[in-house]
């Protein structure tokens, strides 16, 4: 059965944690009131529009890339997103992987 809407994609998604067992209990603390569903809802709305890279997705949803990077495979993980084989730019000119909604 195909998923409709974000909202059902989002209830389907199982929440990750968002500090590794390694890190300091800082990271943990802070993992505490991270917004993971919310980061993951905005990166799948964003792929919704079309295929893009982590800059380009960042540039959708007003993210950072690097909180986008961290999203990605978690919800690759999770089977909501996968890469399309190609790669494109990065706003800094490095090449990066391209995604698309699963």
């Amino acid at each position: 059965m195909a998923l409709r809407t974000t909202q059902d994609a989002m209830e389907a998604l199982p929440l990750f944690a968002a500090a590794r067992r390694t890190d300091p209990g800082t990271s943990h603390e802070a993992a505490k009131t991270a917004p993971v569903a919310e980061h993951q809802r905005l990166i799948i709305d964003a792929l919704a529009q079309g295929p893009a890279g982590a800059s380009g997705i960042a540039a959708r949803c007003g993210l950072l890339p690097h909180q986008v990077n961290r999203r990605i495979h978690e919800l690759a993980k999770a089977g909501r997103i996968v890469e399309t084989g190609r790669t494109v730019l990065s706003n800094s000119g490095r090449s990066e992987r391209e995604w698309r909604c699963a």
